[in-house]
């Protein structure tokens, strides 16, 4: 019997690594002992997305090995609806965080034709696209590889006619391409996107200049999305939204480790838009996540549930 499909409101598409961190500061090489786990901007939203009340779907490949069983098993325990190809001519990708200060991290990756960047538009599940209320993507996905990039295409095609709003995180990584290939992607994907997320650096990039924050969101919207936000990390967000402008400062945090801040930001900021919640709610709800996503090392685990964005900025350290 075959299984049902599951609709959610949400589907993000993207690829998900096993994930090797320093358990101490110091040089890689004279580490005995690395914690193992995964990470992902795609996988990291949609983590932060759930335990805030929507309901995701995340697509994905990874390699029919322990790692992605790992993965597999990571994503489907926080209540993420998992739709996984398992590719047996291709390892889970890797990525290896190290401390090599108390404040300083690298990380290497081990991406390069594993089984995350050989996702093609087979892989979709149109039927789930063609039911949710939004479309997630990133610049991630697009920077891959070319078959990755034909997918996000895909998605965006399958989302538009189904009349499905698209909302495109740009998450620029040097070490995938470089800025001018990044900027042509980004043009053809712009046009075709509802939302755009991009920090002020990213946005400069797209557009091949830098400006004041609230000039690059305009620019942005000229290439075609509706709305635009700009990401400024401990500085917070600037936003033009229905043509509206909108500034929010970030929530002030002692910062253990910033990745997956970016993607909680966006999480945030997509759960209120779930909800109905109006632009200003949407971005103090997207700095509050950004903010508890800084909080603790890892790439997601400090993503917070919904009853506890109230606790940053509680007077009292022990709630009774």
């Amino acid at each position: 019997m075959s299984q049902q499909p599951v609709f959610t409101d949400v589907v993000t598409v993207g690829e998900t690594m096993a994930l090797m961190r320093s358990t101490v500061p110091g040089p890689l090489s004279h580490n005995s002992q690395l914690g193992l786990g995964i990470g992902g901007s795609e996988s990291n939203f949609a983590i932060a997305l759930r335990r805030l009340g929507a309901s995701v779907s995340w697509v994905g490949r990874v390699g029919a090995d322990a790692l992605g069983d790992l993965v597999q098993r990571e994503i489907r325990g926080e209540d993420i609806n998992t739709l996984i190809t398992r590719d047996p001519e291709a390892a889970t990708a890797l990525m290896i965080k190290e401390s090599r200060t108390t404040k300083h991290q690298k990380v290497y990756y081990y991406r390069k034709d594993q089984a995350g960047s050989r996702i093609t538009p087979e892989d979709l599940p149109r039927d789930v696209i063609s039911r949710a209320k939004i479309l997630h993507l990133t610049g991630i996905s697009a920077a891959l590889s070319e078959s990755s990039l034909r997918t996000v295409h895909a998605a965006i095609d399958i989302a538009h006619a189904a009349g499905v709003s698209v909302v495109f995180d740009l998450n620029y990584r040097a070490g995938l391409w470089d800025e001018d290939t990044a900027r042509e992607t980004y043009r053809q994907i712009l046009a075709k996107v509802d939302v755009v997320f991009a920090g002020d650096d990213e946005a400069a990039i797209a557009l091949g200049h830098s400006a004041e924050p609230a000039q690059l969101a305009k620019e942005l919207l000229e290439l075609g999305p509706k709305d635009a936000i700009i990401k400024l990390g401990e500085r917070g967000c600037v936003a033009l939204i229905d043509g509206v402008y909108y500034e929010r400062e970030a929530i002030e945090v002692r910062a253990v480790d910033t990745v997956g801040a970016g993607d909680a930001f966006v999480a945030g900021y997509v759960a209120e838009l779930l909800a109905g919640l109006p632009p200003a709610a949407r971005l103090e709800t997207a700095v509050r996540t950004g903010a508890f996503a800084c909080l603790v090392p890892g790439d997601w685990e400090g993503m917070p549930r919904r009853e506890e964005l109230g606790l940053l900025g509680h007077s009292e350290p022990v709630i009774r």
